[in-house]
């Protein structure tokens, strides 16, 4: 299970982990774990309704990735253990970190087997990922590398501040983000610098 976190809101974490469910051969399970603010299912183009059950769902035009969202009014415990099981069940899954350095964006980071660190090119986002890479390396979980969002290059600072390695970048782009090659093209090359992911 791979999780993208990152610890501040808006850096671009649903995007990209839609963007590399996408990228990555094979189907893949993209796990919305915010239970504030669920919202990739609406990214990926399901009924709304889809993500109030624990069933995983498909979009018709996009048999590869199936997204899924935890249970209604589940508490920490409950919330760690259905992660769990996901893990188990799923082949591959990227999970949609909350942001933040909560319970709620703990847990799905103890769960996963390693992260990546998503920030824009500002300062607050910049000091979030640092954040959010040593919370993650202090609940055990490898940080894999980082990627930038909102732009198209990325300094070498970066990766020592978050002591990773950038993976890449993504440029902004108009909404639909995710239909711009540029952005396919750039969620392309980060999932081959994931590798097994």
């Amino acid at each position: 299970m791979l999780a993208i976190a990152g610890g501040k809101g808006g850096s671009g974490k649903t995007t990209t982990t839609l963007g590399l469910a996408r990228a990555f051969d094979g189907h893949v399970l993209a796990v919305d774990a915010d239970r504030d603010m669920p919202n990739l299912g609406s990214m990926a183009g399901l009924d709304p309704r889809a993500g109030q059950t624990d069933e995983p769902h498909t979009h018709p035009n996009d048999a590869t990735v199936s997204v899924r969202s935890p249970p209604a009014g589940v508490d920490d415990d409950g919330f760690e253990r259905w992660l769990r099981g996901v893990a188990d069940d799923a082949r591959r899954a990227v999970v949609d970190c909350p942001a933040g350095a909560g319970p709620d964006a703990a847990i799905p980071l103890r769960v996963a087997d390693a992260v990546v660190v998503v920030t824009q090119l500002c300062a607050p986002a910049l000091r979030d990922a640092a954040k959010t890479a040593a919370m993650a390396r202090a609940l055990g979980t490898h940080v894999t590398g980082c990627v930038v969002s909102r732009a198209r290059v990325a300094p070498a600072s970066v990766g020592e501040l978050v002591d990773a390695p950038v993976l890449g970048t993504v440029p902004d782009e108009a909404s639909p983000v995710l239909a711009q090659p540029t952005v396919r093209t750039a969620y392309r090359r980060i999932s081959d610098n994931l590798g097994r992911y």
